[in-house]
């Protein structure tokens, strides 16, 4: 894999979410596979004091049996865990954004007067609240296209 950092010393961010989603993945499948070996020495264990060459090889087969059996549960597991951390750490994020420009309208005035021109724009009454608020900058923004702001 040819991953090209930027000068800042980061990587892309597509880069970075496999990269996370990578380790996580073998994360959860040496757990998974340390697991189901513990457990079959758990149930080898009288049988292994007798045939311990035998106990060794079969525990061996554990170890790579479950590698392969989890390496696709583990990838798609992985994947799903850091979509929804994704997702979560955008909402914490919008929130925190929401929070900072009702704070910022309320000792503005000038700003305070844009969100209620953008407000009578939508033709649609007084937010009930800062989400309510920012979801329909939000929109007028993305509406006609005034990414500068």
């Amino acid at each position: 894999m040819n991953t090209q950092i930027h000068p800042n010393g980061q990587l892309p961010a597509a880069a970075a979410e496999h990269t996370s989603s990578r380790a996580l993945a073998s994360l959860l499948l040496a757990a998974g596979v340390s697991a189901l070996v513990v457990l079959a020495d758990q149930l080898m264990e009288p049988w292994a004091e007798r045939h311990e060459i035998a106990a060794w090889l079969a525990l061996w087969g554990v170890a790579v049996l479950a590698i392969v059996l989890l390496r696709g549960v583990s990838r798609i597991l992985a994947r799903k865990a850091m979509g929804a951390l994704d997702q979560w750490s955008a909402g914490v994020a919008q929130r925190r954004a929401d929070e900072r420009l009702w704070h910022m309208a309320q000792t503005d005035a000038r700003l305070m007067a844009d969100l209620q021109s953008a407000l009578d724009r939508t033709g649609k009454g007084p937010a009930k609240d800062v989400v309510d608020l920012t979801q329909r900058r939000a929109a007028r923004i993305l509406r006609e296209r005034l990414y500068y702001i």
